[in-house]
């Protein structure tokens, strides 16, 4: 597979690698949170921080969890006037960044450094994202080649599934020079392995009811019940194409039996009905071109079998007729050329809130609804004006889900504009047009910033002691590389367990505990530790400042000790233990 080179790859190839993790600090003021509860990182978060260090932070409790991503980052035009500001460790990076400048159109490596920007965070991105997980992309004709070889490269060619085209300006807009004027922008798909997106490919989305006399031409359509609920009957079951026959698609030429009674269906290769007696044959339209030829069902047998409750007979002018039918909620694939999406900016203007170019509500709502799953986790590290979680949160309103949304925003406006937005989209706007917006469509949220690095020397000065539970996540994730879902103290420091193994971290965000006695790893705990664990089968993990056993001790009970605080790099197996006494 081809490569692509750019100046600064080799100085930013694994820089997110060497991100310093971050605590996430909750502003109780900023936050909305629901009745009853207090503001908690568990829920809708919305991030004001740098996006490289949020999604580093985001890692030990969502590291594979996030279920679908989308992002709209800088098109990169030559007009936005946005900085690149990485602190990449090389001499040589620094030298040629000079200043944090803006990237701007005057700026002949302004793709490159658009690249060094995009690189790390693809990456994190990737990290996160579920093993049947969907990034969507927005993107213009500025970099859209630039970032689908990036994509390839990151998550592997395989896994591209597709290119949607959005129609953003049926006018189109200004033409500078040569061209025509530009009417649509693209949304890159990739999955996070293909293999495993069994409920995205192909991508589908939901079309409603009330959507149906448009859709198909009918003015007033009869709604019908089954024991499904709510249908209209779309299209004949027959083949209207000629070319499909007995010569063309013998297994879709076949005489259906159909009981008006029972329901019950029956086949046969002939159009006798002499052998089911109490059916009805139904047979496909002949072809009366000189030559009587059956024309071909649109279904196999075995999906006539498989679907029959989404199939309506019915008696018309002597003979049945069999047609499909269209619930209140029937899915069909996506196109990959959206259209009569309504103007993000309009819709802004619902919320008495000015911001350039915000991207459609319902554009957004439509990538959400291709996963099937109503618990999902949604994450927007470019969030803008908020629409992601307007999307989110409307999404849950139409059809009780329990969706949740991520939203990261580095610049100043993330509380004015973004988390402003959410907050009136809960509450609702008197006077609004929209009856959705005007009433509000309730929820939560718990606003975040980035904390100090949680590195060895933030923790020996005090100056960044964590709380329990971040560093517990933490410490999980890059000693061992799992993502826990929630952490709970139990009997002697207990905080997890996964099939094998039990983790223990004895930690109070308390510099006089951590130098006491209280936070070494003694005998009595050992001996506790050992006993518990010997009943599950299961061998310890064990996190504390102090120990007075020696490893080769511990080892024989099967506890591993490791020490805090220190440097953590991801380990396997008794790699933890090793030396030490």
């Amino acid at each position: 597979m081809p490569l692509l080179e750019f100046k600064g790859k080799g100085f930013i190839y694994a820089h997110h690698l060497g991100v310093e993790y971050r605590n996430l600090v909750v502003d109780k003021k900023k936050s909305m949170a629901a009745a009853g509860a207090k503001a908690n990182i568990d829920g809708n978060l919305i991030i004001h921080g740098d996006n490289l260090h949020a999604l580093k932070a985001l890692m030990p409790r969502y590291a594979g969890r996030i279920n679908c991503i989308y992002i709209d980052p800088p098109y990169n035009t030559g007009n936005e006037g946005w900085v690149y500001n990485d602190r990449v460790n090389s001499p040589l990076m620094k030298q040629w960044l000079k200043e944090n400048g803006a990237v701007d159109g005057e700026d002949p490596e302004r793709h490159d450094k658009w690249l060094c920007m995009m690189w790390p965070r693809l990456q994190l991105l990737r990290e996160l994202l579920a093993e049947d997980g969907v990034i969507f992309i927005s993107i213009d004709d500025n970099e859209h080649h630039r970032l689908r070889m990036m994509m390839d490269e990151i998550f592997g060619e395989y896994n591209f599934v597709n290119t949607l085209v959005w129609v953003s300006n049926i006018k189109g807009r200004q033409i500078i020079g040569a061209g025509a004027a530009n009417t649509s922008e693209y949304i890159l798909v990739y999955a996070k392995d293909k293999e495993e997106m069994a409920p995205w490919n192909p991508l589908r989305v939901e079309t409603a009811t009330r959507l149906m006399p448009s859709a198909y031409k009918m003015q007033k359509p009869e709604l019908r019940q089954d024991a499904k609920g709510t249908y209209v009957i779309k299209n004949e079951l027959h083949n209207t194409n000629t070319v499909f026959n007995e010569e063309t698609r013998p297994n879709l030429v076949f005489v259906i039996h159909y009981n008006p009674k029972t329901y019950e269906v029956q086949f046969s290769e002939t159009a006798s009905n002499e052998e089911f007696p109490g059916f009805v044959k139904i047979a496909p339209r002949k072809n009366y071109d000189g030559v009587h030829k059956f024309h071909a069902w649109r279904w196999s047998k075995e999906r006539i079998l498989t679907n029959i409750e989404d199939l309506h007979f019915e008696k018309r002018n002597d003979s049945y007729q069999i047609y499909t039918k269209v619930r209140n909620y029937e899915t069909t694939n996506l196109k990959n050329l959206i259209t009569n999406i309504t103007n993000g900016n309009l819709v802004l203007k619902e919320f008495n809130l000015n911001f350039l170019n915000a991207k459609p509500q319902n554009l957004i709502k439509l990538l959400i609804q291709t996963t099937t799953r109503q618990n999902a986790i949604i994450l927007d590290s470019f969030a803008g004006s908020g629409t992601t979680a307007h999307a989110v949160l409307a999404l849950n309103k139409e059809d009780g889900g329990n969706r949740k949304f991520i939203l990261v925003e580095c610049e100043e406006y993330a509380d004015t504009i973004t988390a402003e937005r959410v907050r009136r989209v809960i509450k609702g706007v008197p006077g609004a047009k929209d009856n959705d917006i005007k009433n509000g469509l309730d929820g939560s949220f718990t606003f975040c910033t980035l904390g100090e690095e949680l590195n060895v020397e933030n923790m020996l000065t005090g100056t960044n002691l964590p709380d329990y539970e971040t560093l517990a996540h933490h410490l999980a994730h890059v000693a061992r590389g799992i993502t826990l879902d929630r952490i709970k103290q139990g009997t002697d420091y207990l905080y997890a367990e996964t099939q094998d193994e039990c983790f223990y971290l004895i930690y109070k965000p308390d510099l006089a505990f951590l130098s006491s006695k209280e936070s070494a790893l003694a005998l009595p705990m050992v001996e506790r530790i050992h006993k518990s664990i010997n009943k599950k089968g299961k061998s310890a993990l064990v996190f504390a400042p102090w120990k007075f056993m020696g490893q080769k001790e511990l080892t024989k009970k099967r506890i591993t000790y490791c020490q805090l605080p220190w440097a953590i790099h991801r380990m396997y197996g008794d790699e933890l233990g090793k030396g030490g006494t």
